[in-house]
């Protein structure tokens, strides 16, 4: 089983963002941190970012294509891609969304997650952590 780990538009900039909700990670940092995570679980994955809507929805397709696990950080795309949404809906093996901080704490905009309603559950607010769970749930959901 080979898990794939989407991270939506400006994940790959971490370090440029609001150190209150992200702190001093950068986007290697995260990857390499879920990496070692998949390791010790004995996870296969693989790691993808994009600030393009289309070209996330293109790789959403090939895992349904390949009936392959998805966690996915829509990142912004959370609020209001409906395109990204009804992609994940295809899917025939469980997705999960994660976030590095909570949406709930943040602006009012960020309180609704159009992705969420699709997915087996979600996961925020914990960092890096945020993933480590989701690849533990994930586990879980495919054994």
């Amino acid at each position: 089983m080979k898990i794939l780990i989407l991270n939506g538009p400006n994940l790959a900039r971490l370090d440029l963002r609001e150190k209150s909700y992200y702190g001093n990670l950068d986007y290697k940092q995260l990857t390499d941190a879920i990496t070692a995570k998949a390791g010790e679980l004995g996870i296969s994955i693989e790691i993808k970012q994009s600030d393009s809507e289309s070209e996330l929805i293109s790789w959403i397709h090939d895992a349904a294509d390949k009936k392959q696990p998805l966690i996915i950080n829509p990142a912004a795309f959370t609020h209001y891609s409906y395109a990204i949404r009804d992609a994940i809906s295809m899917l025939k093996a469980p997705a999960i969304e994660v976030h590095l901080s909570n949406p709930l704490s943040r602006e009012e905009f960020r309180h609704t997650s159009v992705v969420s309603g699709v997915v087996q559950g979600t996961i925020a607010g914990f960092g890096v952590e945020s993933y480590t769970l989701a690849l533990i749930a994930m586990q879980n959901l495919v054994q």
